[in-house]
């Protein structure tokens, strides 16, 4: 079975400090390590000098073993509690 990529862009309340930006992309890529399947997990900010990020300033990608594995990801009680992180500082995803 593939593995699927699971990729999320985002932009960040204009007061959200750059400490709290890392801590929470932290989190993210620590879910490698608690939720069976993620093979893969990557952060960091858009660093492209073409400017086609429409004000998106961060993202993340996830890899899956396959889409069971994403299944599994989706409604667990770690990603819902980072994810809740995530929507309180974020403008936009």
């Amino acid at each position: 079975m593939s593995s699927v990529h699971y990729m999320v862009l985002l932009k960040f309340k204009p007061e959200v400090s750059d400490t709290a930006i890392v801590e929470v992309l932290q989190k993210v890529e620590e879910l490698k390590q608690s939720i069976p399947g993620i093979d893969y997990c990557s952060s960091g900010t858009y660093s492209s000098p073409e400017g086609f990020n429409k004000g998106f300033t961060h993202s993340f990608l996830t890899t899956f073993a396959n889409p069971e594995a994403r299944d599994h990801y989706l409604p667990h009680p770690d990603h819902e509690s980072v994810k809740n992180d995530l929507f309180a500082i974020i403008e936009d995803y």
